[in-house]
């Protein structure tokens, strides 16, 4: 088990973090796939919502979706935006794909049971990469961030939309008490930016607060 060090009002906390691997995520969003939509997809949702508009904004054709889950967001992409999606979830994929031939989403070319950390796609295969609520489930956070940035073109664009630890008050509590039920929950309620991005990123990114409650936001960092 490894630990955070928090700093709040002069005194130190040790706030235990349990390690996730990819059999940790495979078998929390097993047990989430049949509820995730009714569930975390309503309370997501208006942040999901979000990206996808950010998404389709953007100058670009070619969109990679990291960790596309049960395919919520597939519909809500305009039909000139080709879209793959990668999970590493059976369960999720297959509501996914399910959810693409339903509604003829012709504009979703591919959907990969796939390593988010460790993809098979070539350098600069992509014009945006949106990881929606996967930064704080994956083991490693900055192999992501830089898996991101291998396979999206120089230029492009990376969004990410996710639950960032507050920085003090009552949710902060809340976030550190949940914190050792990492494994259970398959994420870290105490995931801090700085988990995701260098002091470089910092500078750079562009963070906007998300419904409900703030307590999603919507990350814009360009490769």
């Amino acid at each position: 088990m490894s630990h955070t060090l928090e700093q709040r009002g002069g005194s130190r906390r040790t706030t235990p973090r349990a390690a996730l691997d990819a059999e940790d995520v495979r078998a929390a969003y097993r047990r989430w796939a049949g509820v995730y939509d009714t569930g975390f997809g309503l309370v997501s949702s208006s942040a999901r919502r979000a990206a996808v508009r950010e998404a389709n904004a953007l100058p670009g054709r070619d969109v990679l979706e990291m960790g596309v889950g049960t395919g919520l967001a597939l519909p809500r992409y305009r039909p000139e935006k080709s879209v793959t999606g990668i999970d590493l979830s059976t369960e999720m994929l297959a509501r996914a794909r399910s959810r693409v031939a339903t509604l003829g989403l012709a504009n979703v070319t591919a959907l990969h049971e796939m390593d988010a950390e460790a993809t098979s796609f070539a350098d600069a295969s992509f014009d945006i990469a949106v990881a929606m609520f996967v930064a704080s489930v994956v083991p490693h956070p900055r192999r992501l961030l830089a898996e991101m940035r291998r396979v999206v073109r120089p230029g492009g664009h990376l969004l990410f939309v996710n639950h960032f630890a507050a920085e003090r008050g009552p949710r902060w509590w809340a976030e550190w008490a949940l914190a050792p039920a990492s494994r259970a929950l398959g994420w870290h309620p105490d995931f801090a930016t700085a988990a995701l991005f260098v002091p470089e990123d910092m500078a750079r990114i562009n963070v906007r607060p998300m419904p409900p409650f703030g307590i999603f936001s919507l990350v814009r960092l360009r490769n």
